[in-house]
């Protein structure tokens, strides 16, 4: 099997890049007629039980002879996936966060979902992912569901509760809930009723189940730091990790690594905030900075920001609120408390 990783690391990273063709063998093809995927939107863990290409996605892991393989698999709509391969290991769990190649899947008339490029081989059956090499054998990799380290943790003495349950929902303007299968949780488009300045938070939050769609369309949010400085939230699973994607600060500081879990999962962040600081007469003497951890790993270490994101408020000397951004997509968040610093 030790040739077969080589081919993970070396050679079908070199295949995975797209090499510009001549004049003489560009061909042209005809277009073929995609068919069109109604927007799916899903925020209840119930309603995907029975859905074949939600057990399918996630994230796998498994021994290739010697060596860690990480797997990421992101559902496309219509029984189509891309699968990232990570050598070590998953992102925050291994993986060096260089080697990658990608790949496709996808669903055959037979219900059975095989990985479509060139190489490697493989099959997805009952949360297992086989890998075929005609030369050294097959390994088995195992669908796992990550957990957040900090998800549920426990406010400290002193801290200010912005969401434990339904009766917090008071303390948002704009404050509503959204009752699903395995909970009450909070709904987006709200703003905290208290204004912070410097900080430690904890918020905890679900990105829905939307296979059909991509990009900003797909699970999009943002928890704002004093309504002027976003923290996107987004299903970025298996992206690359930009600033506009989850764990991002919008238009600003992209994360150190793309912690971003499957959907449906819960996740956190836990971040550290200083704002900007001004003098007696006005002038700002001192950017916004902040630290934060993404499912318990750090993705940025004390970054600066020189002035509020797209969308924020202006910066002021003031304290500000937070702000849960509504995109249209049934997010939900739960678990939110902040720990005011002097």
């Amino acid at each position: 099997m030790s040739r077969f990783l080589a081919g993970l690391g070396a050679a079908a990273l070199l295949a995975a890049i797209s090499l510009p063709t001549t004049a003489q063998d560009k061909k042209v093809e005809p277009k073929k007629v995609q068919p069109k995927k109604e927007r799916i939107a899903i925020s209840d863990p119930a309603q995907v039980k029975d859905d074949k290409d939600f057990a399918t996605q996630g994230e796998y892991v498994g021994m290739v002879g010697s060596a860690k393989l990480g797997v990421q698999v992101v559902a496309k709509g219509l029984g189509e996936f891309d699968v990232k391969f990570l050598k070590g290991g998953l992102p925050g769990d291994g993986w060096d966060g260089k080697e990658t190649m990608k790949t496709t899947a996808k669903r055959g008339a037979d219900g059975v979902v095989v990985l479509t490029g060139k190489e490697p081989a493989g099959t997805f059956s009952e949360g297992k992912l086989v890998l075929k090499d005609g030369a050294n054998g097959e390994a088995t990799l195992t669908k796992v569901l990550r957990v957040s380290p900090t998800i549920g943790a426990e406010a400290p003495k002193g801290a200010v509760i912005l969401f434990s349950g339904p009766a917090d929902v008071e303390k948002w303007n704009g404050g509503k809930i959204k009752e699903l299968s395995d909970g009450k949780f909070l709904d987006v488009g709200i703003k905290s009723k208290q204004k912070f300045g410097a900080f430690k938070a904890h918020v905890e939050f679900r990105t829905p189940w939307m296979p059909n769609s991509g990009g900003q369309q797909r699970g999009n949010s943002g928890v704002y730091m004093q309504d002027r400085h976003e923290l996107q939230v987004l299903d970025s699973f298996g992206l690359n990790g930009e600033n506009n994607e989850c764990g991002g600060f919008y238009q600003a500081h992209k994360p150190s690594v793309n912690m971003c879990f499957p959907p449906l999962s819960w996740q956190t962040y836990d971040i550290e905030f200083t704002p900007a600081v001004y003098d007696a007469a006005g002038k700002k003497t001192a950017n916004a900075r902040a630290t934060v951890l993404h499912n318990g790993v750090k993705i940025h270490d004390n970054v600066e920001f020189k002035g509020p994101s797209g969308g924020g408020q202006p910066e002021k000397p003031e304290p500000g609120p937070f702000q849960i951004q509504n995109h249209g997509d049934p997010l939900v968040f739960n678990n939110i408390w902040v720990v005011e610093v002097n």
